[in-house]
């Protein structure tokens, strides 16, 4: 499993660093679109649809709010209003993962998919517009996150983290990661000039939110009796494996950027 990850891994790298450095804005908008499409039709089976028709109309009505927002999107009231709906959602979304994790049904799930992914493709949209190195510099925060977790968790992992949504998980996992996301972080700092100690809190904060990300996807496909959303991605399961930190890890970066004065 760990050398299908890796060999995954090193095939996607290259392309995500031609859409996300080396394309105009427009075209890494569309990349970003069509991966949350694809995310969005593995959601599809979170909310119970299995006729091809009904999963494609659901694609449909995410490729729909996000063509709407891509049109909006120089309306800054929307934009900011937007984000601040997604940052109420994983505050809820926490809150449900702990409290409420077997409150599922397909108009949750339905609902639940359009808040974790249209948002997420509007804060990367807006990262890479700000700077594409920043949208880079989320997801090595995001992978070294996971990287750390992975292997923190198999070499002390001993108390579970939530049992009942992801019984792999542990605390020393999650310490694993934000050990190596800070670590990456102070690249980061070096790289983008940033003052130390706000960054290293966003990133905290950013951690827990990939967090907050996994576990949710993972208790969505639990109500739906699957083990990975997909098998696109050899070792990691389908596109949502891949992203699920992301999609909640990103509205909380660009936000907290922006509210500590790191970017404009």
């Amino acid at each position: 499993m760990l050398r299908q990850r890796v060999i995954t891994a090193l095939v996607l790298a290259p392309l995500a660093l031609l859409v996300i450095l080396w394309v105009s804005h427009e075209v890494s908008a569309a990349a970003m679109a069509l991966l949350v499409l694809a995310a969005a039709w593995e959601w599809s089976a979170f909310v119970g649809l299995t006729r091809p028709s009904l999963r494609f109309a659901y694609v449909a009505f995410i490729a729909l709010c996000v063509a709407a927002i891509w049109a909006m999107q120089a309306n800054r009231g929307l934009v900011a209003a937007v984000l601040s709906v997604s940052l109420v959602w994983w505050l809820l979304a926490l809150l449900w993962v702990t409290l409420l994790a077997g409150r599922v049904n397909s108009i949750t799930a339905t609902v639940a998919g359009a808040l974790v992914l249209v948002p997420a493709w509007l804060a990367l949209v807006q990262l890479h517009d700000r700077a594409p190195q920043l949208v880079l510099l989320l997801v090595l925060l995001v992978v070294a996150a996971d990287v750390g977790a992975y292997f923190g968790g198999r070499r002390f992992g001993k108390h579970k983290l939530a049992p009942t949504v992801s019984p792999g998980k542990t605390w020393e996992g999650v310490a694993g990661g934000l050990v190596a996301a800070l670590l990456m972080a102070a690249a980061g700092i070096y790289w983008f000039n940033f003052t130390a100690l706000p960054f290293f809190a966003l990133t905290a904060l950013v951690v827990f939110a990939s967090i907050v990300g996994d576990l949710t996807e993972s208790m969505f496909k639990r109500h739906a009796g699957l083990k990975d959303s997909g098998s696109l991605l050899p070792g990691h399961g389908g596109v949502l494996d891949r992203v699920d930190s992301v999609t909640a890890a990103a509205p909380f970066f660009l936000i907290g950027l922006e509210r500590l004065g790191l970017i404009q």
